[in-house]
């Protein structure tokens, strides 16, 4: 008995094929409008979810921005003494005119005018050089020129050690407020400083340790915790014993002997001889000791991740140790580095601020945070508070450690697998 083959409709093939194609379109489309999310986009939504953490990052944005800008400020000057009539006074609104203080010898008691000056008598040394034929009286002229600018300006009585950048925001400055300058609503110090500046210009210095300081103990702490989890065995368990060692060093002591020993006259002159700051030095001195706990933590994370898939893909094509660590381990761990970041910023900057209170920090003319708190420390007495010395450089210091910690919190939840099905 012979089986009946199936026969063979051409037109209900067609169907089912144009159905298919149908079908697959309308998947393609629906693909298309579904958008997936990354692990950073993932974590800067839930971040935007979390009020205290924005209002924290806003705050300290805006901080930075007021502090990189400082110099265009119409600001009084941080350094200007005036201990004859402006001394401990508290907080008031009287105008103030830059360079009207009889001490500084401005033409005019102004600003303006005394750098109107100035900028003329440069402007006929030029012109006398000009008319010089021979080549070495032009370089004696060329010098005296850089020597009274360097010398002689009028910016070198208000402000310290001005770079190339703050000198020119301070020429803008002057060009856009003139002589005005905000009333010192801060009060002024012991020696007749305004403190609504001095706290400005310290937020550089003090923001300025932080990043600086964080940013040398990430690089340290990220390549040698990297380094050795990866490398693991011998190798590691050294690295780890050196990492225990330095822990039971009191890195305070540490800390003060090196800032003693730049101290010292010889060695600020070798310095200086090299183009080399005191306070470059201790920047890095601060971000020296803080690498240790980054180092351990990033070791544990790459010891998670060192067996990995991907790690081993990376050795089978024959990826060097240094690309596997740097380019595929390390990218890994900066959820959990970035968090630790957020937290180490806030204790370098209170660090920073406890050496300087002892008078081991910033050395005047230049001022932070720290500083300040101890010039109010000292100006305080028994018989009448001076209570504004005190609570503004606190007051700053004090928002911007909670800012930062606020945004440490939330970037660590945000960043967290685990509070992912939370919010």
């Amino acid at each position: 008995m012979s089986q009946a083959r199936p026969t063979h409709d051409p037109a209900a093939a067609a169907a089912a094929e144009e159905q298919r194609r149908e079908t697959l379109a309308r998947l393609l489309e629906e693909s298309k409008q579904i958008r997936g999310n990354s692990l950073w986009s993932d974590a800067w939504r839930r971040l935007r979810r979390r009020r205290a953490a924005m209002a924290s990052l806003i705050g300290l944005i805006v901080l930075v921005i007021l502090a990189l800008l400082t110099p265009l400020l119409p600001l009084q000057s941080p350094i200007d003494k005036d201990l004859k009539n402006r001394r401990l006074l508290p907080p008031e609104w009287g105008a103030m005119t830059m360079g009207s203080r009889e001490g500084l010898g401005f033409a005019e008691g102004s600003l303006v005018a005394e750098l109107r000056r100035f900028d003329a008598e440069i402007d006929e040394l030029r012109r006398q050089r000009g008319e010089l034929s021979d080549p070495a009286e032009r370089s004696a002229m060329d010098e005296k020129i850089r020597q009274r600018t360097r010398v002689e300006h009028p910016f070198n009585q208000l402000w310290n050690k001005l770079g190339p950048v703050s000198h020119l925001m301070c020429r803008l400055r002057v060009s856009l407020f003139g002589d005005y300058a905000i009333p010192s609503i801060f009060g002024t110090d012991k020696l007749g400083r305004d403190l609504l500046a001095r706290v400005f210009w310290g937020a550089r210095v003090s923001l300025l340790v932080g990043v600086v300081a964080t940013l040398v103990s990430l690089v340290i702490g990220v390549s040698y915790g990297a380094t050795a989890g990866y490398v693991g065995g011998l190798v590691d368990a050294v690295m780890m014993r050196i990492v225990d060692i330095l822990y039971s060093i009191p890195f305070i002591f540490v800390v003060i002997f090196l800032i003693t020993f730049l101290g010292e006259d010889n060695v600020k002159v070798w310095l200086q001889d090299r183009g080399i700051e005191q306070i470059t030095i201790f920047y890095f001195v601060i971000g020296a000791i803080y690498w240790l706990t980054m180092s351990r933590v990033v070791r544990g994370q790459v010891l998670s991740l060192r067996n990995e898939q991907f790690i081993e893909a990376a050795r089978t094509v024959g990826a060097s140790t240094w690309r596997i660590v740097f380019r595929h381990l390390v990218p890994n761990v900066l959820g959990v580095v970035i968090v630790y970041l957020t937290l180490t910023i806030p204790a370098v900057m209170l660090f920073e601020a406890f050496l300087s209170f002892l008078g081991l920090g910033v050395a005047p003319p230049d001022v932070s945070w720290g500083q300040l708190l101890n010039d109010g420390v000292e100006a305080l007495s028994s018989v009448r508070l001076y209570w504004w010395v005190v609570v503004f450089p606190g007051a700053a210091l004090a928002a911007t450690l909670f800012a930062l910690n606020f945004l440490g919190d939330g970037v660590r939840d945000a960043l967290d697998p685990k509070m992912k099905n939370r919010d």
